[in-house]
C-alpha cells in the first residue's frame, strides 16, 4: 500500500469517474485504474462499484475512504512541518479565490510570484465561499482568499486588503447623472444580481436593503460580474462591481462607474488558512506580495467607509 494509491483513490471518490480522477492526478486512466486494483487485490475487498454511474464507494469502500483522507492529511502535516522548518517554498499549494476577486487580484501578485520564485507551485481554483470551506476543512486547498463573512471563527484570517463596491450604471439609465448613489436610488432599477451563494452578492443585498428588488421581475440572476458589464454596457440597468476591477476598464468604461455615498459599503479580504496551519513562512509571503499589489489606499479602512 502506498500513499499515490490512496491519493488515486481519493480522486475517484471525489471526481465519481476514473478518466476525470487520472486527469487530475497527471496520469492515465489505464495507470491509475491498476493501482486501485492493485490495492482492492492487497485488501481484498472491492472500493468501488464501477457498476454503477457516477462511480460510488462499495460499503467497504467508504470505510477504506474514510481512513485514506486521514492517512494523507497526516502525511501532508509530516512534509508541510519539515518544509516549514526548512522556511522552504518548494512544493504545490492549492489556493482558492472566490470569483469575484480572482480575476481582478490573481493577475496583480501571481504571474511576479511565479518568476520570483519558479520553486513554488501555487495552483489556483475559484470557489464560492461555502464551496471553500468545505475544501478547506477537507484539506483540498491549502488556503483561500475570500470576504470576511460570519462563520469564520473556526480559520485562521489574515487581512489582505479592503475593497469598496462601486454602481456600474448604463447611459440613458435614471442614475447615470448622479455623482454618488445612495442606497434608496436603487429602489426599483434593472438590477443585475449575482446568484444566491456569492458573498459579493449577499453583502450589496443586506447593505443596500434589497430585498424588494430581489423579489421584483426586474432583479435578474446569474453568475458573472463580467456578464452583467457587459449588458450595463449594452445599455439597459444597473449592476455593481469591486474596487480592483475599475483598473481593468477603458475610459469608456469608466465613466459608467458611480461610487456610493457615504458611507461607502467595503468588503475586508482575507487569506483563510486552518488554525493548525503549519507554512507560516509561506503564509507571510502572500499576505505580502498581494498587499504590495494593491493600492497603498485599500490596505487600511478609511473614515468614509463602511464593512459589509
Amino acid at each position: 500500500m502506498t500513499l499515490q494509491q490512496l491519493e488515486y483513490v481519493m480522486a475517484v471518490y471525489r471526481f465519481k469517474h476514473f478518466a476525470k480522477a487520472a486527469d487530475h492526478c497527471n496520469v492515465t486512466q489505464p495507470t491509475l485504474s491498476s493501482m486501485i486494483q492493485k490495492l482492492e487485490d492487497e485488501l481484498g475487498v472491492k472500493i468501488f462499484d464501477r457498476r454503477k454511474q457516477p462511480i460510488k464507494p462499495t460499503p467497504s469502500g467508504q470505510l477504506i475512504i474514510e481512513r485514506a483522507w486521514s492517512v494523507l492529511v497526516r502525511a501532508r502535516r509530516l512534509k508541510e512541518v519539515v518544509e516549514e522548518q526548512k522556511h522552504s517554498l518548494f512544493g504545490t499549494f492549492n489556493l482558492g479565490v472566490i470569483p469575484t476577486v480572482a480575476p481582478y487580484l490573481i493577475p496583480r501578485f501571481l504571474p511576479q510570484l511565479m518568476n520570483e520564485y519558479p520553486d513554488m507551485d501555487i495552483r489556483v481554483t475559484e470557489l464560492k465561499t461555502e464551496d471553500m470551506r468545505r475544501a478547506l476543512q477537507r484539506g483540498d486547498i491549502d488556503a483561500g482568499i475570500l470576504a470576511r463573512v460570519e462563520g469564520l471563527e473556526e480559520f485562521e484570517c489574515s487581512h489582505l486588503f479592503y475593497e469598496k463596491f462601486f454602481v456600474y450604471v448604463a447611459k440613458g439609465d435614471a442614475l447615470y447623472d448622479y455623482k454618488a448613489i445612495r442606497t434608496a436610488d436603487l429602489s426599483g432599477e434593472y438590477l443585475w444580481l449575482l446568484d444566491e451563494g456569492h458573498c459579493f452578492r449577499d453583502q450589496l443585498v443586506k447593505f443596500c436593503q434589497l430585498k424588494s428588488a430581489i423579489k421584483s421581475k426586474k432583479a435578474y440572476n446569474l453568475g458573472s460580474i463580467e456578464t452583467f458589464m457587459r449588458i450595463v454596457e449594452s445599455g439597459k440597468g444597473v449592476t455593481f462591481i469591486p474596487e480592483l476591477s475599475i483598473a481593468q476598464l477603458s475610459d469608456a468604461q469608466q465613466q459608467l462607474v458611480k461610487p456610493f455615498a457615504h458611507p461607502i459599503p467595503t468588503r475586508d479580504v482575507v487569506l483563510m488558512t486552518g488554525k493548525n496551519f503549519i507554512r507560516t513562512t509561506l503564509r507571510e509571503l502572500l499576505v505580502d506580495k498581494i498587499q504590495q499589489a494593491v493600492p497603498d489606499s485599500m490596505i487600511k479602512m478609511q473614515k468614509s467607509q463602511e464593512e459589509v
